[in-house]
């Protein structure tokens, strides 16, 4: 039915990471998400009550958290594929990332409210009227909660939207809830047994698993998360076949604005002393990389002094220094030797791997330390940058 609907709105033709694509995408997968949940809130609470069932009303209302869940990713669609505007000139695609933010503190909510009302039915069990139509509305839930697993699963990885990947996830969950729910059922019905209680601790528990699983994704995505290491190689494998005009890159930096709307900023180290020549190359790698990789993307250029013999000998021999004594990740950049009347100092950059990045101020420390301790009569002045 979604892809039909998907089909109906949107020309197979088009990408579906266009703005226009995922909003009318997300727009319709919200919308269906809405109707089926709402309407197994209807049918469990309706078979719940008529039962005594605390643990098929608690799951008719992790149902009606959920159609309101896809109420808040729809709304964050629509607002997330607003244009730029004079406050926001990146856009306003973090509004799907805020969505996600409330989707996932309603389901915290909701995990902690159906806890108390599950070990309220633990201390004080009643008996439960198991019927054919409660068991028939648990099997629908079922097979409805797997479609909906699938198809945002599915188009969460096409449109790149982590609200609908966290939704597939909150639907999976839903799928082991109702499985515990119709599991006290059938025990009830076939034992002595009441644990009716227990599988409503059950779902809340599983409720709350994914509201601390989907909370801790958003607030990533919101505080900042490093791109992907795929991300990254393709941006180094466009660099690098140009490796007859650039020899190195470094303060490679990629900044998150939403789905869409990715900017990239790095510094390049160019050969060659036409400057305009160079420049031009610099143009097409921009325009390359932003073509490829659907982002927006500046460079700096950084002509580098390989006429200077000086220059080349000292970096090769300052590079092995670092590598053998403090760290073989680290690299340099952006070398410049200045004279003085008694002492050189030695100005260059230092690319640090993330690993090291909790305590930069010791690394660049025992850097300087490092090489003023090897080289004779030189001061050393170093910036640190995180390698991406």
């Amino acid at each position: 039915m979604i892809s039909l609907l998907i089909k109906r709105f949107i020309n197979p033709a088009d990408d579906l990471t266009g703005a226009t694509a995922r909003r009318i995408c997300g727009v319709i997968c919200g919308a269906v998400g809405i109707t089926i949940n709402f309407i197994l809130f209807l049918a469990k609470l309706t078979v719940g009550l008529l039962s005594g069932s605390i643990a098929v009303v608690a799951d008719a209302f992790n149902n009606l958290s959920d159609a309101g869940s896809s109420i808040v990713t729809l709304v964050g669609f629509r607002l997330a594929a607003q244009a730029p505007d004079e406050e926001h000139p990146y856009g306003h695609g973090r509004f799907e990332y805020i969505s996600g933010l409330i989707v996932s503190v309603a389901i915290l909510l909701m995990g902690v409210e159906l806890l108390r009302s599950g070990f309220g039915k633990i201390l004080h069990p009643s008996p439960v009227n198991v019927s054919p139509p409660l068991f028939a509305v648990l099997l629908l839930s079922i097979a409805l909660k797997l479609y909906m697993a699938s198809y945002n699963n599915r188009y969460g990885k096409k449109i790149d939207s982590p609200a609908m990947r966290a939704t597939a996830t909150d639907s999976l969950g839903d799928c082991a809830a109702t499985g515990a729910v119709l599991l006290a059922a059938l025990t009830g019905e076939f034992t002595p047994f009441n644990i009716d209680g227990w599988a409503g601790v059950i779902v809340a528990g599983l409720i709350f698993i994914a509201g601390v699983r989907s909370l801790k994704d958003t607030v990533t995505l919101l505080l900042g998360r490093a791109p992907s290491r795929e991300f990254i190689d393709e941006i180094k494998e466009i660099v690098n076949s140009h490796k007859d005009d650039v020899c190195g890159i470094h303060d490679l930096a990629v900044h998150d604005y939403g789905p869409g709307h990715i900017m990239v900023s790095m510094h390049l180290e160019v050969k060659g002393s036409d400057i305009y020549a160079m420049h031009e190359v610099v143009d097409g790698i921009e325009r390359e990389i932003s073509h490829r990789l659907g982002c927006e993307t500046v460079i700096h250029m950084d002509p580098i002094a390989n006429d200077s013999e000086q220059t080349v000998t000292v970096r090769g021999k300052l590079e092995t220094l670092i590598k053998e004594r403090i760290d073989p990740g680290i690299t340099i950049h952006d070398l410049r030797i200045v004279p003085g009347p008694s002492k050189a100092t030695f100005v260059f950059d230092s690319a640090v791997p993330a690993r090291l990045c909790h305590n930069v101020d010791a690394v660049k420390r025992k850097i300087e330390s490092t090489v003023e301790e090897n080289f004779e009569n030189c001061i050393v002045v170093t910036k640190i940058d995180i390698q991406l």
